[in-house]
């Protein structure tokens, strides 16, 4: 029972690293595109 919970607990944890990853990626990308220079043709 205590392997269980543990594996519960690690996956919850992956779960939640995940989504603060995709998170900080889309700022990033947000970031970059705001500060991209702006060139003319």
């Amino acid at each position: 029972m205590k392997k269980i919970l543990l594996v519960a607990l690690a996956a919850a944890a992956a779960v939640v690293a995940k989504k603060q990853l995709d998170r900080t990626k889309a700022e990033q990308a947000l970031w970059a595109e705001a500060t991209d220079d702006v060139t003319s043709h």
